[in-house]
């Protein structure tokens, strides 16, 4: 009897798959500057505590756990309490990832934005010790009820991969090194206030700007989805469908303070374009 084999397309979380294709620019963007893989997953790292942590047993078989993390720099501390499965695990063998979500209001999980840190864990050194203790206790303060217990160990996790994710169709990888080099986004605790602003009380500055830095002159309207350090991102309603556009900042911002003057300047250079 004939038989029939069935093609399964396995795809990454970030691939786009078969959406349909946004509308090209008309011309090229002026600035499209934005953060990197590093830059994002030391942001998305920085602006939680909770993570699942990734082990390997004894028999080799993964194990993922959910954790709480502080952090050291950039270098995730665990509190891991010796009677836990991933605690032996991390005795046997120290290889572990964490893999940590960015909060979101999206209902669909996987347009979200998140992390996967890969590395090797070691117990801090005694100059160590202190720092870690006290980063950890900053992240998870109830801590302080069992961090000196007998039972439990301190961890550094020794980043060497990274992974993010930034939705469907944006996806990189750093190393290490850049994550180690780079630093959390400073317009991040803002970036949600501020971006409800920018929708609710200036939606003809925003589609100006898709207009006249975007690469989108013909925009009908603009929504502000996303805020950071070095620009806006938008998406853009135009009679040839929506896309979805890049507007950088003339210069990085160091500072949240420096937000609303940053975007205010970029209207009015828009308008002034128009």
């Amino acid at each position: 009897m004939a038989s029939s084999l069935a093609f399964v397309a396995i795809r990454d979380p970030g691939d786009s798959g078969d959406a349909p294709s946004a509308p090209s620019p008309l011309r090229p963007p002026s600035n499209s500057a934005r953060p990197s893989a590093a830059e994002e997953a030391r942001t998305i790292a920085a602006a939680t505590n909770v993570a699942t942590l990734a082990t390997l047993t004894a028999e080799g078989d993964p194990w993922a756990s959910l954790v709480a993390y502080g952090l050291l720099g950039g270098t995730p501390v665990l509190c891991v309490s010796n009677l836990a499965e991933h605690g032996r695990n991390l005795a046997t063998d120290p290889r572990a990832s964490l893999s940590i979500v960015a909060t979101t209001s999206d209902t669909d999980p996987l347009a979200g934005h998140r992390i996967t840190l890969a590395g090797v864990v070691t117990r801090p050194s005694a100059p160590e010790r202190d720092a870690a203790r006290a980063a950890y206790l900053n992240a998870v303060p109830a801590a302080r009820f069992y961090l000196d217990f007998s039972d439990f160990t301190l961890w550094l996790l020794g980043v060497q991969r990274v992974r993010w994710v930034g939705g469907y169709g944006r996806m990189d990888s750093a190393t290490g090194e850049q994550y180690v080099a780079a630093s959390p986004d400073p317009v991040a605790p803002a970036s949600a206030r501020a971006l409800a602003h920018l929708n609710a009380d200036h939606a003809d500055a925003l589609a100006a700007m898709a207009r006249a830095f975007g690469g989108y002159p013909d925009t009908d309207t603009a929504v502000c989805t996303g805020v950071d350090r070095y620009g806006l991102d938008l998406r853009v309603h135009t009679p040839r469908g929506v896309a979805y556009v890049r507007v950088g900042f003339p210069v990085r911002l160091d500072s949240a303070d420096q937000l609303r003057s940053a975007t205010a300047d970029l209207a009015r250079t828009a308008e002034w374009r128009r």
